[in-house]
């Protein structure tokens, strides 16, 4: 279905033809000035350079040539503006094709196309704190939203599974517990299957070893059993598969808890098998130089305004670091998935790091030339006095902790303004608290650092989750009372709420695509609730429920029944949904 602006774009484009013009100065845009006019061309201004001629002439010969049946107002005004309003039956009309059309009529541009999503960026045996928070649910929604355009979709949470925190929890253990069969290289027997370690055990472990890095001895035991375990030491590889059984389940009980899942747990232990060939490859083909003993990949352009440093492939001392198993993983996919983007969600940090990954993987040939990749860098979130958020006691506060306290305060709120049923209040807090902490954050622009608020996040007015919520609830509630609506069929506006909320309905589709485009969800949030003030302002303004003209009032629940499945389809899209009563 197209576009609403493409359409009027394109009868515009028409009547420049008709008049004797060139059709390309035919662009239609959003006004800008809504008290004035819905739809704006400005076409003439540009025109009249070209046939040297006033844009004014040139703007009223064009107006006669358009449609006066999709336009209840067409005015040329000085120095050469064209606005438009839509007729009441254009406007109808496209809604009610909107209204039968799957998804609102909104083109599956992804069709065909697969997708992955590299986002979470989870480490085994460390707590998830609130630095995860972000690319989990940006990284979710951008997910869901490549779904809703037809992509094929595979998220993957690349753990770090494979890294020096694994040496530093076996050097670790090896020093509390030496006598374990898994530190003895002779043993040969079946290894337990119980673990030495509980999950609480391995959340103190860590941080204990990491520690004792600066210890020179310890940091030397750490790195060896690192080299060890991918050499494939058999019992540093089942002291991995132990800490792997028991961190694994405990990362999908918070991502759950989030609503973020994950089509693909892999991690840079998948990729490692995947390194030797590829490094290989790359140093017989010239594609990897020495530099100082290590090995790298030399990926500056010609056209770079800055210094773009050669990637890394192989340290002085023989490892491999990230930029490898990035490297790798890329292989990986690209053997496995053969997709058409990929799309990394971190800390924009990174930036640099990812540039040359990318330039690496194209240099390679490891990717194809149309193969797109794209780093979307995010901002960090700090507390509402805008410096990083901390614990009390000056720690790095864990992401449980964060939602057990969103969730606490959405609670207190739902119990003393008796929301619901007692019997609700656990479901209908958890759904308020996650809107109220996703789109806290989703509102704000990815690349941009933001100050994390709870009272304001969590409030039922303003540009809010929870504000979003209550206008679903508000409207389920209505369409409840009047009974079987999903097959009414839209009517022309029947008063200026009407027609605003009707317009602000025609946004969607250009929404979402440029909320794509740009990978932005925060332009979906700016979306919604533009949409829901239109939908309560309608509300305020009319009588539904109380309308005597029953074709009249008939037509008022088709159009807020329309409003309400795109905005639950968009906080779909965002990772969050609405309760029936609040």
């Amino acid at each position: 279905m197209k576009k609403i602006l493409d359409i009027i774009t394109a009868k515009m484009e028409k009547a420049f033809a008709d008049a004797g013009y060139d059709a390309t100065f035919g662009r239609v845009t959003v006004s800008n000035r809504p008290d004035l006019c819905e739809y704006q061309c400005n076409g003439a201004l540009s025109a009249a350079k070209q046939y040297k001629c006033a844009p004014i002439a040139i703007a009223n010969a064009v107006a006669e040539k358009l449609d006066a049946a999709d336009f209840s107002m067409i005015e040329a005004v000085m120095p050469g503006f064209i606005n438009l309003k839509l007729s009441d039956s254009f406007l109808q009309a496209y809604l009610e094709e909107m209204r039968t059309a799957p998804d609102f009529g909104v083109e599956k541009i992804g069709a065909g196309q697969t997708i992955v999503v590299d986002y979470g960026g989870a480490n085994v045996a460390k707590p998830l704190h609130i630095g995860h928070l972000r690319p989990a649910i940006i990284g979710e929604a951008l997910k869901r939203l490549h779904k809703f355009f037809g992509y094929n979709t595979i998220g993957d949470i690349h753990l770090g599974d494979w890294g020096l925190q694994m040496g530093l929890i076996i050097a670790e253990l090896q020093e509390r517990q030496p006598d374990l069969p898994y530190f003895d290289e002779a043993f040969t027997g079946e290894y337990p299957a119980e673990a030495p370690f509980t999950l609480s055990d391995l959340e103190e472990i860590y941080p204990t070893a990491s520690a004792k890095k600066s210890d020179p001895t310890f940091a030397e035991k750490a790195h060896t059993a690192t080299f060890e375990l991918q050499q494939g030491r058999r019992g540093y590889r089942a002291i991995w598969q132990h800490i792997m059984n028991i961190s694994l389940p405990d990362l999908k009980r918070i991502y759950d808890t989030l609503d973020v899942h994950y089509e693909k747990w892999l991690g840079e232990s998948d990729a490692d098998p995947y390194i030797p060939d590829m490094v290989a490859d790359l140093k017989q083909r010239g594609l990897a130089v020495l530099s100082e003993g290590a090995w790298v990949v030399p990926v500056a352009e010609e056209a770079d305004k800055k210094e773009v440093p050669p990637m890394i492939l192989v340290k002085s001392d023989g490892s491999a670091i990230y930029a490898t198993t990035d490297l790798a993983t890329i292989l990986q996919r690209m053997q496995d998935w053969a997709p058409d983007k990929m799309l990394y969600v971190t800390d924009k940090r990174q930036n640099l790091h990812f540039e040359q990954v990318f330039r690496a993987a194209k240099k390679s040939g490891i990717i194809k030339a149309e193969t797109q990749m794209e780093h979307v860098g995010h901002g960090t979130m700090n507390g509402a006095d805008g410096k990083p958020f901390k614990t009390r006691d000056g720690g790095v506060l864990r992401l449980e902790q964060l939602i057990g306290d969103m969730t606490d305060f959405v609670r207190a709120k739902v119990v003393e303004n008796k929301i619901v049923d007692d019997s609700e209040v656990e479901a209908t807090t958890a759904k308020i608290a996650l809107a109220a902490l996703k789109y806290g954050d989703l509102s704000n622009q990815p690349t941009k650092d933001y100050n994390f608020d709870i009272e304001r996040f969590a409030a039922f007015e303003g540009n809010t989750g929870p504000y979003i919520l209550y206008t679903i609830v508000r409207v389920k509630s209505i369409l409840a009372k009047y009974g079987a609506w999903e097959n009414l069929p839209i009517q022309a506006p029947a008063n200026i709420y009407a027609k605003d909320l009707m317009l602000a309905i025609t946004k969607v589709g250009p929404a979402l695509e440029s909320a794509l485009k740009t990978s932005c969800p925060n332009l979906i949030c700016a979306y919604i609730y533009e949409l829901a003030g239109a939908v309560n302002k309608f509300y305020h303004e009319t009588r539904i429920l109380t309308e005597e003209d029953k074709a009249l009032q008939a037509g008022y629940i088709s159009l807020i029944g329309l409003a309400k499945n795109i905005l639950e389809s968009c906080i779909d899209i965002l990772g969050f949904s609405a309760p029936e009563k609040m």
